[in-house]
């Protein structure tokens, strides 16, 4: 008697997906192949859009403050994030799980109240500014926001828990008995650090770092409200032609650029993510 249960698998497989499959089709690749097509179609198929994102000096400006921008976050997010895994990394577990519940606290909030809440703390004559003047006995009145600083600040304190989390992960998965070994056989802890928990971590900061960098480049709301004018992101310049100049196809253009470029970044950091993992083996 012939076993169905290869078949049975299969089918059972493909029934559990095709609801999300149909549901990414429609909220993902429509609208993306929309944008696409609307970026060659300005009263006919044309590549004006493109040709004249390479001759706006505007857009290579703001492509720039963007990686910049967005580079700075994912660097510091980095610097914070690996010593705070480290330590949660080391603790007993049931006492971590407060220390994870305050790294998870800022997934429970929005984005846009959370902006407008460091927009309280990091202002003119917000919590900051008052506490450094009170520490310092002097008027301090530090510019933090509506600028480039604010903007970085504002995503730094979006992004940073996906960095906790995806280092903490890796620290983790590691066996804590080389650890040990290598402490016996007189390894001084900066060297365990270098050449043991550091290698094996790379993965998970490189997830990390790829997490971050892909939010941040395309973020919107964060950089409108806590970044200045003069500091525009990818995503305020799409908004700017869909709203101000209804220039569409050049707003798709835009679109799809950023598209390609995060997927560049992903495929990069994912590459450098496997040598890691096999090195890390």
């Amino acid at each position: 008697m012939q076993d169905d249960t290869p078949y049975l698998n299969q089918t059972t497989g493909f029934l559990l997906i095709a609801p999300m499959a149909a549901l990414l089709a429609v909220l993902f690749l429509y609208p993306l192949g929309q944008t696409l097509w609307q970026s060659f179609n300005d009263q006919g198929f044309t590549l004006r859009a493109y040709a004249d994102l390479l001759d706006s000096t505007l857009f290579l400006k703001v492509l720039k403050t963007t990686l910049v921008i967005s580079g700075t976050a994912t660097v510091v997010s980095l610097l914070l994030g690996f010593p705070v895994a480290l330590h949660l990394s080391r603790m007993d577990a049931h006492k971590r799980v407060p220390y994870l519940v305050m790294v998870m606290l800022p997934f429970w909030t929005s984005i846009l109240v959370k902006s407008f809440a460091l927009t309280v703390l990091l202002g003119y004559d917000g919590v900051v500014n008052t506490f450094l003047s009170w520490v310092f006995q002097t008027e301090i009145h530090l510019a933090l926001v509506f600028n480039r600083i604010g903007a970085i600040l504002g995503m730094i304190n979006y992004v940073l828990p996906f960095m906790i989390v995806s280092i903490l992960s890796s620290l983790l998965s590691q066996d804590a008995n080389l650890g040990r070994a290598a402490e016996v056989m007189g390894a001084s802890r900066f060297t365990i650090f270098r050449r043991i928990t550091l290698p094996l971590a790379l993965p998970g900061v490189i997830a990390g770092v790829l997490i971050n960098i892909t939010l941040s480049i395309g973020m919107y709301i964060t950089p409108d409200l806590l970044g200045g004018r003069q500091d525009m992101m990818v995503a305020n310049l799409i908004d700017f032609y869909t709203r101000q100049t209804l220039d569409w196809p050049l707003a798709s253009a835009i679109a799809i650029v950023l598209l390609l470029i995060s997927g560049v970044l992903v495929a990069a950091l994912g590459k450098v993510q496997g040598g890691a993992g096999i090195a890390g083996r």
